[in-house]
């Protein structure tokens, strides 16, 4: 299968590859629930290029499968591994860079070991599944044996990769010796985290230095036992603390919980702004994508910047932000001509700014169009007190749906595809979508296949204009979903033909007896 397979990111732009996508802000458009800038413009080049003699040069990147792999992967302190697939573009743009960053580790005083897995492969895909891959190709590294598996986030052409592993391959935490240590790792548009103690060792030590390795990935870290070697030094801080240094707000705060839990709940709220600013900065970036990949509920303030109230509004706002910014909730304030992508996913429009939009972590929303700055206050504690409806984003059920591929909409997905007692593949799209269009015609494919099955719909819904259902984890576009007459959910993550989609429905359909449903086929068919 080639490329088709592949999702555009939520929700504005297209990008071949896997969901880490997400994170976020990539060049005009802008992907909201986490992870774009996890893909990278990687250098046109083939992979296992054959030398002049016409061999295959030796590989450095070790090839893995479901019979070797738990066995590696126990060898090794420190091992990468790729999953990839065969068709896969972008897997075959990464993977000379990735073979030459091999040699060049293999070098290295410390080695770092990389490998691959193909997981299309049939007999590895309970690989695939086991570390969810979603996407290709997709990067893990395995620490200690395989006990910690951290999500590779770092470039994707061979110098940058080597920069990136050597750093992770070493300590999770830097000694900070002197102020020109301190210096030379605290940078003033980063969040860098400080643990400071008396001696480096102790539970509180340890604790520090697990978290240190587990979240290494987003945040760096490093330990003194000076606190007068750190920016804005405080040698009366009691220890042991951890100091959290951040471009925003007050520029450090303290805490003094080693509990390990506490500690990466501290971490991850502190590394938020009070209120996260949307805009065309591209220093900004690295807090839109925390910001919207935080499991905490959103409010979000939209609105033109140049407005002539703007500084009302930002005044009001922050002050309603810091009344409750410890009840798990993240704030948000966005430029309305940088944030169109945000508004195309909520479904918002430019006539109604400035609006505030609660998004709670279960996906119910609130919506308040055309506030002014006095009525913020007001419209919060409203909410608080659990006075406002949800606003449900959906647009209006079809009078007519005769088409081979049903339209569904948020107000009757549930009558549709989990009530009708059928079998019902739904594919969630956005108009904009490359990778949706080239779906639609082999989507019709599939469904006039089974116009004469009454017993099988296959539907689609513009998820940039209906709030998806908890039931649902839409994070590309185009996402299937299959759920069987019995309502047993599935997604598809097969190849984009017509013969496999139809295969799949056919493999994991549920047979429908005239008991199971009073109801003629031409009739429930006719109701569609």
């Amino acid at each position: 299968m080639n490329s088709g397979r592949w999702r555009s990111k939520l929700p504005g732009g297209e990008a071949e590859g896997h969901q880490h996508l997400l994170r976020y802000v990539a060049m005009s458009r802008v992907w909201i629930l986490a992870a774009f800038f996890a893909f990278h413009v990687f250098p046109a080049a083939l992979a296992n290029q054959e030398s002049a003699a016409g061999e295959a040069e030796p590989s450095f990147v070790l090839t893995l499968d479901s019979l070797n792999f738990s066995e590696t992967v126990a060898k090794h302190p420190f091992i990468v591994v790729e999953f990839y697939a065969p068709w896969c573009g972008h897997c075959k743009r990464l993977a000379p860079e990735y073979e030459k960053a091999a040699s060049i580790l293999s070098k290295s005083d410390s080695p770092v070991v990389l490998a691959k897995v193909d997981a299309n492969e049939d007999a590895n895909k309970e690989l695939a599944s086991k570390y969810e891959i979603k996407g290709f190709p997709t990067l893990k590294i395995f620490r200690n044996g395989g006990d910690i598996i951290q999500e590779y986030k770092g470039p994707r052409e061979a110098d940058g990769i080597v920069e990136y592993l050597k750093k992770h391959a070493g300590p999770a935490s830097a000694v900070i010796k002197s102020t020109d240590d301190a210096g030379n790792l605290i940078a003033d548009k980063n969040v860098f985290i400080v643990g400071i103690f008396k001696e480096f060792s102790g539970e509180e030590f340890e604790n520090y230095i697990k978290v240190a390795e587990k979240l290494r990935s987003d945040y760096d870290f490093g330990h003194t036992s000076d606190a007068k070697l750190l920016p804005r030094g405080d040698p009366t801080v009691k220890l042991p603390a951890v100091r959290l240094f951040k471009p925003f707000d007050e520029l450090f705060v303290d805490f003094e919980d080693f509990n390990i839990d506490a500690l990466e709940k501290f971490i991850e709220f502190a590394s938020v702004p009070l209120v996260t600013t949307f805009d065309k900065d591209p220093s900004n970036r690295p807090f839109l994508v925390k910001f919207f990949n935080s499991p905490s509920s959103k409010a979000m303030l939209f609105l033109n910047f140049s407005n002539e109230n703007f500084d009302s509004f930002k005044s009001k706002f922050h002050s309603v932000a810091e009344t409750y910014k410890d009840k798990n909730l993240n704030f948000l304030i966005g430029d309305l001509e940088s944030s169109k992508a945000a508004f195309q996913f909520f479904g918002l429009k430019e006539d109604q700014v400035p609006l505030i939009i609660i998004q709670e972590s279960d996906g119910k929303k609130y919506l308040q169009p055309n506030v002014n700055p006095d009525q913020i206050a007001a419209w919060m504690q409203e909410y608080t007190d659990g006075s406002l409806k949800p606003f449900r984003k959906s647009e209006p059920i079809p009078e007519t749906n005769n088409e081979p591929v049903k339209v569904v909409v948020a107000d009757n997905i549930k009558e549709v595809v989990f009530d009708s007692g059928k079998n019902v593949l739904l594919e969630f799209y956005a108009p904009w979508c490359g990778h949706c269009k080239k779906l639609a015609p082999i989507l019709d494919e599939v469904a006039i296949s089974f116009e004469s099955d009454a017993d099988v719909v296959i539907a689609k819904m513009d998820a940039t204009a209906n709030d998806i259902p908890s039931e649902f984890e839409v994070k590309g576009y185009p996402t299937l979903y299959f759920s069987s007459a019995s309502s047993k959910l599935s997604q598809y993550n097969g190849d984009r033909t017509a013969e496999d989609i139809i295969k799949f429905v056919n493999t994991n359909r549920d047979a429908i007896t005239q008991q199971d449903s009073p109801q003629s086929p031409d009739t429930a068919k006719d109701e569609l």
